[in-house]
Formats: C-alpha cells, structure tokens, sequence
C-alpha cells in the first residue's frame, strides 16, 4: 500500500520520464511545486520500497515495480477524465482536478472495468494516451502547432497545457480535440500566428498558444 503523496511523485517521475532521459530533483520538485530538500527525502522512501534507483549523476529511475504502479495510475487517471466528460458531463476544464483525487482509489479491478465500461478509449479528453492495461500506450503526439509551415492544414491530437485557463480559452476558439486548423501566417516579429479554426474564423494567437498545441 503506497500514500497519496509517494503514488503522486510516481507518477510525476513516469511523466518526466516521457520528456526526459534524466531526470533530476529539481525537475520534480517544479513539477510537484514542492521544494528539492523534501524531493530528495521522498526519494529516499521511494528506493527503500524497491520503487525507484536514484543516483546524483543519472537521476531518478522507476523500477519494474515502481513503473507498474505509475502506469496504473495514469491509467485511472485518464480513464476517470474520460468518464467524467462522457458520461457526467462536466467541462475537458475541469475533470483535471476531480479525476486527481479518484486516480487514488484502490481497487484491483477498477481501471479495466472501467475501461471497458467506457469503450476502451485510447485517449483521454487532452488527447493525452491512456496506457493499455499490459502498459503499452497507443501513438503520442508531438508535432505543435507552432512547428506547422504556413499554408499547412492539421486536426488538433492533444494539448499540451492543462491548466483551466488555457482550456477554457480554447473554448471561446471553439478549439477542442479533432478541430481543424489552418496556419495562414507566421509573423516574423514574434512568431505569433494567424490561424483559421475550422475553415472559417480567422484568428491570431500567440507563438506560446501554438507550442501549446499538438498536432496530427
């Protein structure tokens, strides 16, 4: 049995572990928004229960059984997305959170019970992909917006930015998974970009907005 506070540093560490090949205190400690002394003292916990291998120069490894467990995670975590957009109706701005706290209940069954129940999604309302349960992951996106030459078309696969401002803006854009978007026009002052969303609002956005946004 792991707390609440050790299953979140796993999964921080298997997100990292997405993005980076090493990955250091510090990072986790900006992602946790937790300072780097209490990291370490949590990493000490972790490499006692055989969950991670920690050392200065190559960073923080999950073991096999420390990467079951943050994937099964992740794997709630997504699915409850999913079911509290689908079958509850809430706003993709705000399952975040309440998913958050449901990712924690323990129950042997419950990922795959719900995975079936909802379909067997592949990804969840971000676009993020929702691990399979032998932990494999469908494809993941990792083309922004923001790499898109001008004049391309893309279908918006995910966002990279979670955070309710951001979703909620996108909202007003009538953004969401699947929108198509035209890139018209770089500027090259500050690289913002003139977009068409959905071949008729012509808009502009920020160089961050479209870094913001994977494509496919």
């Amino acid at each position: 049995m792991h707390t609440l506070s050790e299953e979140n540093y796993l999964k921080a560490i298997y997100r990292l572990s997405q993005k980076s090949k090493k990955i250091t205190p510090t990072a986790i400690a900006e992602v946790l928004n937790n300072n780097t002394a209490s990291v370490v003292d949590m990493l000490r916990k972790l490499t006692d229960k055989q969950l991670i291998e920690y050392d200065k120069k190559s960073g923080v490894v999950l073991t096999n059984g420390g990467l079951t467990h943050a994937v099964l995670i992740v794997r709630k975590h997504r699915l409850w997305e999913v079911f509290l957009l689908d079958k509850l109706g809430y706003h993709w701005d705000e399952i975040h959170e309440i998913a958050e706290d449901l990712e924690h209940i323990s129950d042997a069954d419950l990922a795959d019970r719900l995975d079936k129940f909802l379909g067997f999604p592949k990804y969840d309302p971000h676009g993020d992909p929702i691990p399979q349960s032998d932990g494999k992951l469908p494809e993941i996106y990792s083309v922004t917006l923001a790499d898109l030459e001008a004049g391309g078309k893309c279908r918006v696969a995910a966002v990279k930015d979670t955070s309710s401002a951001f979703l909620q803006y996108l909202l007003r854009l009538n953004i969401g998974i699947g929108t198509q978007i035209q890139l018209i026009e770089k500027i090259s002052f500050d690289q913002s970009l003139i977009i068409k969303i959905n071949g008729t609002e012509k808009t502009t956005v920020s160089q961050k907005f479209g870094e913001s946004i994977l494509i496919n």
